[in-house]
């Protein structure tokens, strides 16, 4: 977004563990929507990732090569202190279902407290992508289920280079 010339930036912070079709839609839609966006991908997020921080900032990377205005980055501690240093004005979230939206309204909402000057902005998902998570695609792929319409090309080359050695199933 623009206003009296000045390009907006926002951040769209997540795990991306992996990335997924619903990210990325999210993220196109954003870039559209705001001057810069940051995908800002989570150091610390309390969750035991499947790949790493490196791993998945670069899957993030070559997903999201062909739009000029993403950039990727990753992030420690607080969203929106992270988004103060960067200069956001916004944080960008997906919401799929009701179920994401108490969660991330409480979120938003802790998060306008700590920095009033920066605000929450949701997208809903895509109709396609609703029901899509990545533990959703780590569990499916890990049982030998096909993903490759969920993921973009680079997250399938790395689940199967993950899984290479652990006996599943090679979709």
């Amino acid at each position: 977004m623009t206003r009296d010339g000045v390009e907006h930036i926002a951040v769209c912070p997540g795990s991306f563990d992996p990335v997924t079709e619903g990210h990325l839609d999210v993220i196109r839609r954003a870039a559209h929507l705001f001057g810069q966006v940051i995908v800002a991908v989570g150091a610390d997020g309390g969750k035991q990732p499947l790949f790493s921080l490196e791993e998945r900032m670069e899957m993030v990377r070559v997903a999201c090569a062909d739009l000029p205005n993403v950039e990727v980055d990753s992030f420690a501690g607080l969203v929106v202190e992270y988004a103060r240093r960067r200069g956001a004005v916004a944080l960008v979230k997906g919401l799929r279902a009701v179920s994401d939206f108490e969660r991330e309204v409480q979120m938003a909402l802790m998060n306008r407290k700590l920095a009033d000057d920066i605000h929450t902005v949701f997208l809903v998902t895509h109709p396609d992508h609703a029901f899509l998570s990545s533990s959703l695609v780590k569990e499916v792929y890990a049982l030998g289920g096909e993903v490759g319409d969920l993921v973009p090309e680079v997250v399938l080359e790395k689940l199967k280079h993950k899984h290479a050695g652990r006996g599943s199933l090679d979709p």
